[in-house]
């Protein structure tokens, strides 16, 4: 990863891109691939696209989302505790001792999950939990009317302080990995393509979906708006191998050996069948994931879109899915970006795809 590429990633993962406020993280993400497109699309909602040889007839697209997990402002109570609902899956067992950030328009108002002491709890007959109706925000103010003073209301967002870091020189940790460090590859892919001069015989659609996190919204306006041929998606999977995973029931999949190619009903199999053997030729490493009904990413929107679209799924590895301290390896990222690169630069627009040809 070079000097540009590091400074784009830190500066796209540390600022906040919860659900339904994205658009900050959208405008990063468009100011660093204008130099390798020919034309981009927004929509209403913030769904963001780059677009090369806009003309061509034949569209394929490579898809990440950019929302991030969050909570909002629920309830204020008179003595200035905050109350907060879930915008998308957040784990609210987690929430006790995080920093926060309760976003007011553009300021970013510091807050914590307090939480009593452990000592205060022991001879509780029934301990208390964390979960929606006990974790609580403290902004530090001591009555409702403070907290509205500094410009907090119900319907705020509210975002973890946790920044990207390195651990060992070979993994990136911090929030919001899931999926934004997508975002990062599927716009080193558009980069990759033009640095290499590479000519497409087709049109390229490079699509950061919004509000994947609440059931692919984004995905269905991007599939519905552009009607691609062809979609591959990437998105992040569990990395089992750390203790309390159970490699029965979720695959034995780990960080540092390569990207992580599905086998689901939504998942076109000629479309993956490509990819595995793009993955070999080229010997990029790659790993096998079955799932039972749906993939719970975009490619699950992309594939039932309209009347279908061929579609396949790229995932990378992750561990602590969810959680503040998401980690990915960096080889890993190398190598979907280079699966990318490599199943694009192979792709004739001609081919089909279909079970009966």
């Amino acid at each position: 990863m070079d000097k540009k590429s590091r400074e784009f990633l830190y500066e796209y993962l540390n600022n906040a891109s919860p659900v339904g406020y994205e658009t900050k993280g959208q405008q990063l993400w468009l100011e660093y691939l204008q130099p390798y497109i020919n034309d981009k699309l927004t929509d209403t909602y913030g769904n963001a696209v780059g677009i090369i040889n806009p003309g061509a007839t034949y569209k394929v697209a490579i898809a990440a989302h950019a929302d991030e997990i969050s909570w909002r402002v629920g309830h204020i109570t008179e003595k200035g505790y905050i109350y907060v609902t879930a915008n998308g899956s957040v784990d609210y067992e987690i929430a006790p001792s995080m920093r926060v950030r309760i976003h007011v328009g553009q300021e970013k108002i510091p807050a914590v999950f307090g939480w009593p002491a452990i000592h205060t709890r022991k001879d509780q007959k029934e301990p208390i939990k964390p979960k929606i109706e006990t974790i609580v925000l403290d902004c530090g103010c001591h009555s409702r009317e403070e907290v509205e003073a500094i410009g907090i209301y119900v319907g705020c967002v509210v975002t973890p302080e946790a920044d990207l870091m390195e651990l060992n020189q070979l993994y990136l940790v911090g929030r919001a990995l899931d999926n934004r460090i997508g975002g990062f590859m599927i716009a080193e892919v558009a980069r990759r393509l033009h640095e290499r001069a590479a000519q497409l015989p087709f049109g390229l659609y490079i699509i950061n979906t919004v509000q994947e996190e609440i059931g692919l919204k984004g995905a269905s306006m991007s599939a519905h708006r552009i009607k691609p041929d062809l979609v591959i998606v990437t998105d992040v999977t569990h990395d089992t191998q750390s203790p309390h995973y159970k490699k029965i029931k979720e695959g034995d999949i780990a960080c540092g050996k390569g990207p992580v190619i599905s086998y689901a009903p939504s998942v076109q199999n000629n479309v993956r069948d490509m990819l595995i053997t793009v993955a070999q030729q080229g010997e990029i490493p790659f790993q096998r994931l079955a799932a039972s009904r749906s993939t719970s990413t975009d490619a699950d929107a992309f594939a039932y879109a309209g009347t279908g679209i061929a579609t396949a799924l790229i995932s990378l590895p992750l561990k602590y899915m969810h959680t503040t301290v998401e980690m990915v390896h960096k080889q890993d990222i190398e190598q979907v970006i280079e699966l990318f690169y490599q199943f694009l630069n192979q792709l004739d627009p001609n081919y089909n795809f279909s079970y009966f040809k």
